[in-house]
């Protein structure tokens, strides 16, 4: 693992935790003193696109975010997550930013309006899977004995 690539998916997975536990929180208490900026973040976060099956689209951020941090730990204590972390850092990046793509569409497409914690949210994993690409193809090759 390259160290300094894993240092920075850990601030950046940091910073995103700390958002989407922001957003989660605004979400649950539909404060709307929270809404900084524009109200199109009340326009989001009211909208029937802001839950999946009642779970909040904030929640599944904090959820996932966790996770790459879960892995990130791992790593460095594990030798099964040391040998494979990149490639799992991936997979989970590559689901956080199809997701992104599609909340992205809704915003701007359907909803027509962009909240500001959303987009940081959603700059913060692109950020992420950019990183994962990198570090999948520094990784050097683990060649098995046959």
């Amino acid at each position: 693992m390259d160290k300094r690539l894993g240092n920075v998916t850990i601030a950046l997975a940091l910073l995103g935790l700390l958002v989407s536990i922001y957003m989660t929180i605004y979400k649950i208490t539909t404060n709307e003193s929270m809404c900084l900026g524009s109200g199109d973040c009340s326009t989001v976060n009211a909208s029937r696109y802001s839950e999946i099956n009642g779970v909040p689209v904030a929640l599944i951020g904090v959820i996932g975010y966790a996770v790459i941090l879960g892995i990130h730990g791992l790593e460095r204590r594990n030798e099964f997550f040391e040998q494979n972390g990149s490639m799992m850092l991936f997979g989970v990046s590559l689901i956080g930013f199809l997701f992104t793509l599609w909340l992205i569409y809704v915003e701007i497409a359907i909803l027509k309006a962009l909240c500001p914690f959303c987009v940081a949210s959603q700059i913060v994993m692109t950020a992420i899977f950019i990183v994962s690409i990198i570090r999948v193809i520094r990784q050097p090759q683990i060649h098995q004995e046959e």
